[in-house]
């Protein structure tokens, strides 16, 4: 957590948010010979980004540098003080002491190019897979980027301008702004329906403060999803979790939402909560939490909730294509676990560093995590919740992604 006086950084620039995973859409499901699906690893405090075969033995195929800019972002941020504030604030704050130079990426569907979020600078950029050149900029609201969500026809990215309380939505290969909407505080995870009519955004508040105590948890803002047309932009409905945690109960959990999956259907929403080891299911017609899955906790991890990274006790969360198992990153609990989506069930525990993100292979039959304590990504059978194998990457590794590059690309930077 950051020290005392990261916290007063924070309190002049604004709390800052770090960051939850869609599943593959249809444009990236490419049929072309010339493509080959992949996986993007985003190393955020090192601004690279490892690309690993999909399926298999998920071996390393090549790497970008998505900062190529970086001393012109470094000379900019240098040359305003209110951006060098926040640029510090995210470093000693969300950023543990390191600067965020990836924290989303996306490929387009023609494989040439891959669009980036980068938190410590504020944009979005379009990376030419070929050369390694920046395509396109565009700096978001505010002072942050946060998650994306690509659309399922492959042709707009939508990003979180965390301190702008902004979501962006984009032409992924202009990079002009087709549309925006208002979110909640500190707008975090996106998620477009598989039909493509809407835009789910979860603003999740100020998670970067030590006001962690159940009843101190009116200071962390207003945290909702905000569901929007995806044509017009629109706001179409609010969820507040907090309505629906309080009829059950449930009183003093977070109603900060943060990675959340729908079943293949889009009838239930599943999704992660700040400060909690386990997870909820949410029924969209009757609009109510139906089941709550409280996962083990780890003897070593201390339950003092300011210990806890960005308020996130587990933070990453995907389903198995058929919809049968859930895949949970217990992040402070240090494991990973399948659980059975019908009896919820969970499966081996698996000893995992600080897992972040939890995403599904190319070929369903696996959970991929990013385990940012040890710089690697791990492979979880669905079938059996054992661990296949460990593959190194970058440093800090967080959101991975499904995507495609050519059929004979070897990668653009170190």
């Amino acid at each position: 957590m950051a020290a005392f006086s990261t916290r007063h950084l924070c309190a002049v620039a604004a709390a800052l948010v770090l960051t939850v995973t869609a599943p593959a859409t249809a444009a990236m499901a490419a049929s072309d010979a010339s493509l080959r699906e992949v996986m993007f690893v985003g190393n955020n405090w090192e601004g690279t980004a490892d690309v690993i075969k999909s399926t298999g033995d998920f071996a390393k195929v090549g790497r970008i540098n998505v900062i190529p800019d970086k001393d012109a972002r470094m000379a900019e941020i240098n040359a305003d003080p209110i951006k060098w504030i926040y640029f510090m604030a995210i470093r000693n704050g969300v950023g543990e002491g390191h600067d965020q130079f990836v924290d989303d990426m996306y490929s387009t569907p023609d494989g040439s190019s891959v669009v980036v979020s980068r938190p410590s600078f504020a944009d979005v950029v379009s990376i030419n897979l070929s050369t390694g050149a920046i395509n396109w900029r565009f700096p978001v609201s505010g002072y942050r980027s946060d998650h994306m969500a690509v659309s399922p026809d492959g042709t707009r990215v939508a990003v979180s301008a965390s301190t702008a309380n902004t979501v962006h939505v984009l032409d992924i290969n202009t990079g002009k702004q087709v549309g925006s909407f208002a979110t909640g505080d500190k707008p975090h995870e996106n998620i477009f329906t598989k039909d493509g009519k809407y835009i789910y955004n979860m603003a999740i508040g100020d998670v970067n403060t030590d006001l962690d105590a159940p009843w101190l948890d009116w200071t962390k803002g207003d945290r909702r999803i905000t569901v929007v047309d995806a044509t017009t932009y629109k706001q179409v409905k609010v969820i507040d979790m907090r309505s629906r945690l309080d009829a059950i109960g449930l009183t003093d959990y977070s109603d900060a939402v943060r990675p959340a999956v729908f079943s293949p259907d889009e009838s239930k929403l599943y999704f992660q909560v700040s400060f909690f080891n386990g997870f909820f299911e949410y029924d969209l017609a009757t609009d109510r939490i139906t089941r709550t899955k409280t996962l083990p906790k780890n003897a070593a991890t201390s339950d003092d909730r300011t210990t806890f990274v960005n308020d996130s006790r587990h933070h990453g969360l995907s389903m198995s294509p058929d919809g049968s198992k859930l895949c949970v990153a217990g992040t402070m609990d240090d494991y990973a676990t399948v659980v059975n989506r019908g009896t919820l069930q969970e499966g081996p525990l698996v000893t995992a560093s600080k897992p972040y993100w939890a995403t599904v292979s190319g070929d369903g039959k696996d959970c991929v995590i990013s385990e940012s304590g040890a710089d690697q990504v791990t492979v979880i059978d669905f079938a059996t919740g054992q661990k296949v194998l460990s593959v190194p990457v970058g440093d800090h590794p967080q959101r991975v992604r499904l995507g495609h590059v050519a059929a004979n690309w070897t990668g653009t930077g170190s």
